[in-house]
């Protein structure tokens, strides 16, 4: 048997965001076979990755925030057509124009809650962190910082549509019991904070 290996791959649909690729791989039989990936990256930039062996950017950035005068961790509720309904997330966004870890996560935690990064504590993005490798190779940097400041929409784009708040120990739980529609991410660090508080970013 050999291992599975990609031979070659097809833009199906390419946007500013986002493409959809037929890519052609042998699986461990040797046998030529082809799975649908979405990815951010542009055709040249996902061959390179692909048949080159370069090196994978980060795509993306998921911020875990402890406000630092009320010790509270920073969630956003936000509308997602895909799923068409709102979801508990924690801030994220697009990593631009090759710019810094540090410098996407103060925009971003800006735009999406109105505050301000004071300090990061921790990035785990040595080895990327992967979203759904099933069906797309986006990756992500998961960093935990502390911020301060006073929430607000008024840096939001036109086409978010996001509730930031601050959540306590007692919310966390609550939220968790409720059931609500809760990404991943979210729901997992909400687990860890209900437990263990503001020590989740010493």
């Amino acid at each position: 048997m050999e291992n599975s290996k990609i031979k070659g791959l097809k833009p199906l649909v390419e946007t500013d965001f986002v493409g959809l690729y037929d890519v052609e791989y042998k699986n461990k039989k040797g046998q030529e076979k082809h799975w649908m990936v979405s990815s951010r990256k542009s055709k040249e930039e996902l061959e390179k990755v692909y048949l080159e062996n370069k090196e994978d950017k980060i795509d993306a950035v998921v911020i875990c925030a402890l406000h630092k005068a009320q010790n509270k961790l920073v969630l956003i509720n936000q509308y997602r057509v895909p799923i068409n309904k709102y979801i508990y997330e924690l801030p994220a966004g697009l990593v631009d124009n090759n710019e810094d870890i540090e410098t996407s996560v103060r925009r971003e935690l800006k735009e999406e809650t109105g505050l301000d990064l004071i300090s990061i504590n921790k990035i785990n993005s040595k080895d990327k962190l992967y979203l759904s490798p099933g069906m797309t190779d986006e990756s992500v940097a998961f960093v935990y910082c502390l911020c301060d400041g006073e929430i607000t929409d008024k840096y939001q784009e036109d086409d978010e549509d996001i509730k930031a708040m601050l959540i306590s120990k007692e919310d966390a739980k609550n939220i968790l019991e409720n059931e609500e529609s809760i990404d991943i991410k979210a729901y997992l660090m909400l687990q860890m904070f209900e437990k263990l508080g503001e020590s989740l970013f010493i």
